[in-house]
């Protein structure tokens, strides 16, 4: 931002504000340390002096000998509180202030007195008086030029010293900060390049905050920045990859309604010219007009289920109540077998029941979209298979979609709702959720009764149903989107033989909606579909 200091400049500002406090708190101390040291050396030395003047104030009555230019020496006679100077003596012109000291001195009831006092004409000096003998007071003043001379020397240098060494700190202290503060510059650098990069195409972030150097702060603070870029970028991946999924479904989703409406249209069209011809003519095309108005019907059921399924935290539209699988798939199939009557059917399950709680109305309508789907993609004559079955584990999870049976609608949880993920081509494709991932476990394609229907009743497991067909299979590259909306695996396949591409993706959205799986495997002359609902127990 114009106009303001950057981070490094203030703090390094912020160190010299606080040295230059120091350095005065520092230079006043020492400065007046130094200052009462030298007087009290001074004082030292006018005691020594003054022990030999007084023996001479005694013997002569005055001091005859002057100790040390600029110093002055006077012996005073005190009475009543008055100070009367003898002479011949060695004093300044105005002896006020010694006068006065040794007035003071009989008052103070010690052996000496010292004071500092400015003599006119003479400057600053420190004087002493002690006592010669009773009435009689010995005063001596020494000069303070020197000290005051020495403390100002030590002020001068204290400044010029200080100033240099502040200039020093403020300087070097900013390029060190200025070197360490570099990681956020770096990351405020890595913040304006994320704002350059188009991401409404790509939906990637293409930079990182790189170094490894700093304290360990700014090491946290890189690994917490580009956590939140990772962070970022797998959410922008995934908006990317929905807008590009949506796209594609409303693109889908209009081609697939664009059919039946322009076939109504003609239809319509053909009516009205057929309406004075035979009422066998207009029969035909009137039974036309509702076939084609029916598959829109059912396009649009579809479509909407899948929507419903899709919302997160909505009201599901699931019934659940209690419910024999097995019963609900042996009519799933005698409805194949009379809509079919081509292709083989057999239904392989146990002589006992498997009651669990779901929607029988969902479940019956993913059985008939495994066994169409077998049905359409397969040529008259093959061989297909229903395999109704039990697989107890301790391990899957107790849960189990909620609801009330009847008209209470069981709410579908958010995490139940997600695609499948795309797997490897020689793998079998599952479209999972938690729910049922714990308990799944292998062998497809077993023509053996129900397992575990020897089990204790009330064990938790999965219930299965595997279709199979003995077709041509599916290729490896196409089982990876089987379960995608739209998705054909021949997209030449006429849409009045191929489906819509919406009946497998309605099987995995209403299996994950019951908390279940459903996985393809096989190959050529095998392919298998296996539904998989975790149970609490069997009734």
């Amino acid at each position: 931002m114009r106009g303001r200091l950057r981070l490094g400049t203030r703090l390094a500002l912020g160190v010299g504000a606080l040295s230059l406090v120091v350095f005065a708190v520092v230079g006043t101390a020492l400065t007046m340390y130094m200052r009462q040291y030298q007087e009290r050396q001074l004082a030292e030395q006018m005691k020594l002096v003054q022990l030999v003047q007084t023996k001479d104030a005694k013997a002569h009555g005055t001091v005859e000998r002057r100790p040390y230019y600029g110093w002055y020496t006077a012996v005073y006679e005190v009475r009543g509180g008055h100070a009367e100077l003898r002479r011949p003596a060695d004093v300044p012109a105005d002896t006020t202030a010694l006068a006065a000291v040794a007035e003071a001195q009989p008052a103070s009831g010690t052996t000496h007195l010292t004071r500092t006092a400015k003599i006119p004409g003479e400057g600053a000096y420190l004087l002493r008086a002690c006592s010669v003998e009773r009435g009689v007071v010995l005063v001596s003043a020494a000069p303070l030029a020197d000290v005051r001379a020495t403390t100002r020397r030590l002020i001068t240098v204290q400044v010029v010293t200080f100033a240099a060494a502040l200039a020093a700190l403020v300087v070097a202290g900013r390029a060190v900060l200025r070197r360490g503060l570099r990681p956020l510059s770096d990351l405020a650098d890595t913040a304006h390049d994320i704002t350059s990069h188009d991401l409404t195409d790509s939906g990637r972030l293409p930079v990182r905050a790189d170094g490894r150097s700093g304290a360990p702060e700014i090491e946290e603070l890189r690994s917490a920045f580009n956590t939140m870029l990772e962070h970022i970028d797998d959410s922008l991946v995934v908006r990317a990859e929905a807008e590009r999924r949506l796209r594609r479904f409303v693109a889908d989703a209009s081609h697939e309604l664009r059919t039946p409406l322009m076939s109504v249209r003609g239809y319509a069209d053909l009516f009205q010219y057929a309406a004075a011809h035979s009422p066998e003519e207009r029969d035909r095309h009137l039974a036309r007009l509702r076939a084609e108005a029916a598959r829109m019907g059912v396009l649009l059921d579809d479509l909407l289920l899948l929507a419903r399924l899709d919302a997160a935290e909505v009201e599901a539209p699931l019934r659940l109540e209690e419910t024999d699988l097995v019963e609900l798939v042996r009519r799933a199939a005698d409805a194949f077998r009379a809509a079919h009557p081509d292709r083989p059917l057999t239904v392989t399950a146990g002589p006992g029941e498997l009651r669990l709680r779901l929607d029988p109305a969902r479940i019956r309508q993913v059985v008939d979209n495994l066994l169409t789907n077998a049905a359409v993609h397969t040529p008259a004559g093959t061989r297909v298979t229903v395999e109704v079955s039990f697989e107890p584990s301790a391990e899957v999870p107790a849960r189990a979609p909620t609801g009330v049976s009847g008209e209470t609608p069981a709410r579908v949880p958010r995490q139940t709702l997600r695609q499948a993920p795309r797997q490897a081509p020689h793998r079998a494709v599952v479209a999972r959720t938690p729910a049922a991932a714990a308990g799944e476990r292998g062998g497809h394609g077993d023509s053996r009764g129900p397992r575990g229907s020897g089990a204790a009743r009330g064990g938790r497991g999965l219930a299965v149903v595997r279709v199979t067909d003995a077709g041509p299979g599916i290729p490896a590259a196409d089982r990876g989107r089987i379960f995608d909306r739209f998705y054909r695996v021949d997209e030449a396949r006429s849409r009045d033989r191929g489906g819509s591409g919406l009946g497998l993706a309605v099987v995995r959205s209403l299996a994950e909606a019951h908390g279940g799986t459903v996985e393809v495997t096989g190959g050529p002359g095998a392919t298998t579909f296996t539904l998989r609902i975790p149970t609490t127990g069997r009734t």
